[in-house]
């Protein structure tokens, strides 16, 4: 019997569980912080555990009062800013950099958030073909891989840098789920 087949064979009881260890007191990395250590050289991996404590410090950074992102967030960028972007590729990889968002250009949360006080969401412009266009390269926008591109906007950014407008805010009407390569395209 193979490893995987004795695995799932196993009742519930005997299955290894993920044991949480509370964060360091003395811990304060942030997802970006163990990043760039990576980056530099000064460590080989993050472990899942570290990423759950550089989250959790995060999130006690946020101060009390901020507003958490949920689906169907519309907000503004109330001056011009550098922002994240991620592009999507059916691949097992992903891209971007960092751009810029200019005053009065709108995002808005398009997906649900799993967590119920996230250190930030993921955000589509609502201009999505004219960004895209501005920020995503010719040759990777007409790669067959190519799946799309979104925003990371952290709760702090969100508060700090950005109007709320609307909130259940939803811009596209009907979603086409194409094949080819995977690719998802969404028609207003």
């Amino acid at each position: 019997m193979n490893f995987l087949q004795r695995l799932f064979k196993k009742k519930p009881s005997e299955r290894i569980e993920k044991k949480f260890v509370e964060r360091p007191p003395d811990w304060s990395l942030k997802i970006s912080d163990l990043m760039e250590e990576m980056k530099a050289g000064k460590r080989k991996s993050i472990s899942g555990q570290e990423i759950d404590w550089a989250r959790e410090y995060e999130r006690s950074l946020i101060p009390q009062g901020y507003r958490f992102p949920q689906k169907g967030d519309l907000y503004e960028a109330l001056k011009d800013m550098t922002v994240d972007y991620i592009t999507a590729w059916s691949a097992p990889y992903s891209g971007g950099g960092e751009t810029s968002l200019m005053i009065g250009e709108q995002v808005w949360i398009d997906a649900e958030i799993k967590e119920p006080n996230p250190i930030g969401a993921y955000a589509l412009p609502v201009k999505y073909e004219q960004m895209e266009q501005r920020i995503v390269a010719k040759e990777e926008r007409e790669s067959p891989k190519y799946g799309g591109f979104h925003f990371y906007l952290t709760t702090v950014e969100l508060n700090e840098n950005f109007k709320l407008l609307q909130t259940g805010y939803k811009k596209w009407q009907n979603v086409l789920n194409l094949t080819d390569a995977g690719r998802s395209r969404r028609i207003s």
